[in-house]
C-alpha cells in the first residue's frame, strides 16, 4: 500500500468518527489507546489524539520528540491539553468522549476534571462500533495478512518431527511465522486476554479450563499464564489444533487447522466433518442483514442434531459464543453469541471457528475469516480444512 493511499483512507475513518459524533450529539473524543490512535492517524504515538465533530484534529504528542505530521502540538502532561485551548481562544468541549475502558481511573478522573465536560460518553464503544465496518485500504491489508497466515500454516509439516513436545512445535511455527513477516505481537481488548502469538492444543491439554475469554484453554506452562500448550508430548492418536496468529500486517486474521500424528479416533473425523458443515451451512447463510445470534443458533443445532452437543467449544468449559469480530484486535465486535443483538453489515470481518473436543485425543474443527457482502462471505483465509497428518 502506499502512503497515499492510506491517507486517502485515513480521511474515511475519520468521517466514520465525525459522522459517529454527530449522531451521538458529542462535540469531539480524545483518545490515547495504541489501536484508536494508530486507527486516526495511522501511526502510534505516546499522547492523545483530539477529533472534533466538526472536523479538526490534532495529536498531543510526548514521545517521540522528533515526531513529525499534520497538526502536532508538543506537550509533557494532560494539563497542556487544555492550555492549548484557552491559548486558541477556544471553549473547552462541553460534550466529550473519553476512553472509559481503556484509561486508568487516574487517567480518566484526570482528563475529566481538567475538561470538566457537562456530558461525557464512552470512546471505547464507539471506536469498536465505527472500527467494525472496514474501509478498503484495511481490506486489502487483512487479505495480505491472510495469505501469509497461510504460508506459514502451509510450513507446520516440515516444523514437526518425532517425540517433540507441543511447546516445541508452538516454538517452530513461532520461528516460521516471524521469518514470514509477522510482527509477533498479538493485540486483544480487555484484562485476561494475554497470550504469545497464539495457541497450540494438543491432546488432553484441549479440554483444560481456562480463565481466558477464547473459545478453547489449555493449562498453560504456569499459573501467570493459564492458556495453550503445556508440553503435552505429540505421540500417536494425538490431535493438535494450531490456533496462531495472523498478524502479518496491523490487521489481523484469525485460522485455526487440525494436525494429527498417527490415526484419531473415528469420533475425532466425524466431529471435524460436522465442524465443516457447520461451517458450509453459515456460508451458505450469513450475509449483510443476518443476525450474529442466528449463526450461533444455526451452529449448536447441527452440533446437536450429530450427538456432539456434550463437546462443541469445549467439554468441562463450554465458549458461548462460534465467531467474533476481527482487525486491528483479535477480539472486536460482532459477537455470535445467543443473546447478540448486532446485525452483520457489509465490510464486516469476523472468525468463525465451530471446535470440539474428543477426550483422550484432543480438539478438531475449524476456524476461518470472513469477510461480510450483501450477497455472502467471502473467506479471506484459505488453506487445506481436512485434518492434516503428520509424520
Amino acid at each position: 500500500m502506499t502512503e497515499s493511499t492510506l491517507a486517502d483512507d485515513l480521511l474515511i475513518r475519520r468521517k466514520k468518527v465525525r459522522d459517529a459524533l454527530v449522531r451521538a450529539g458529542m462535540e469531539g473524543i480524545l483518545l490515547a489507546s495504541d489501536v484508536n490512535i494508530y486507527y486516526m492517524t495511522g501511526r502510534i504515538f505516546n499522547g492523545y489524539f483530539f477529533l472534533s465533530a466538526e472536523g479538526e484534529a490534532r495529536c498531543f504528542v510526548r514521545r517521540p520528540t522528533d515526531f513529525t505530521g499534520e497538526q502536532v502540538t508538543f506537550i509533557r502532561r494532560p494539563d497542556d491539553l487544555t492550555a492549548y485551548f484557552k491559548a486558541q481562544g477556544r471553549p473547552l468541549p462541553r460534550r466529550l468522549m473519553l476512553e472509559a475502558d481503556g484509561l486508568s481511573y487516574n487517567d480518566y478522573t484526570r482528563l475529566a476534571t481538567l475538561f470538566s465536560p457537562a456530558e461525557t460518553g464512552n470512546a471505547s464503544t464507539l471506536m469498536r462500533a465505527v472500527r467494525m465496518v472496514k474501509t478498503p485500504w484495511e481490506l486489502e491489508q487483512m487479505r495480505y495478512s491472510a495469505e501469509r497466515h497461510a504460508a506459514t500454516y502451509a510450513e507446520i509439516p516440515s516444523c514437526f518431527r518425532a517425540g517433540m513436545t507441543d511447546l516445541e512445535l508452538q516454538a517452530e511455527i513461532e520461528r516460521r511465522m516471524r521469518l514470514n513477516g509477522s510482527i509477533g505481537l498479538f493485540r486483544a481488548y480487555g484484562p485476561n486476554m494475554s497470550i504469545f502469538m497464539g495457541s497450540v492444543l494438543a491432546g488432553t491439554n484441549a479440554a483444560a479450563s481456562s480463565p481466558y475469554d477464547f473459545a478453547l484453554g489449555g493449562a498453560g506452562q504456569t499459573a501467570i499464564c493459564p492458556i495453550g500448550a503445556n508440553g503435552t508430548p505429540l505421540t500417536d492418536g494425538t490431535a493438535i489444533l494450531v490456533d496462531m496468529a495472523g498478524n502479518y500486517t496491523p490487521y489481523q486474521t484469525d485460522m485455526s487447522r487440525v494436525f494429527a500424528v498417527g490415526r484419531l479416533p473415528d469420533k475425532a473425523y466425524r466431529a471435524h466433518q460436522t465442524a465443516l458443515d457447520i461451517q458450509a451451512a453459515v456460508e451458505a447463510t450469513a450475509r449483510a442483514g443476518t443476525a450474529c445470534a442466528e449463526l450461533y443458533e444455526l451452529a449448536c443445532s447441527m452440533a446437536e442434531k450429530a450427538g456432539l452437543a456434550d463437546c462443541f467449544m469445549g467439554t468441562r468449559q463450554q465458549a458461548k459464543f462460534v465467531g467474533h469480530g476481527i482487525g486491528l484486535e483479535i477480539n472486536e465486535p460482532p459477537v455470535l453469541t445467543p443473546r447478540s443483538k448486532e446485525v452483520l453489515e457489509p465490510d464486516m470481518v469476523f472468525a468463525f471457528e465451530p471446535k470440539f473436543v474428543i477426550e483422550g485425543s484432543g480438539a478438531v474443527g475449524i476456524e476461518n475469516s470472513f469477510r461480510v457482502t450483501t450477497e455472502g462471505l467471502e473467506k479471506l483465509t484459505r488453506f487445506e480444512e481436512q485434518i492434516i497428518p503428520l509424520t
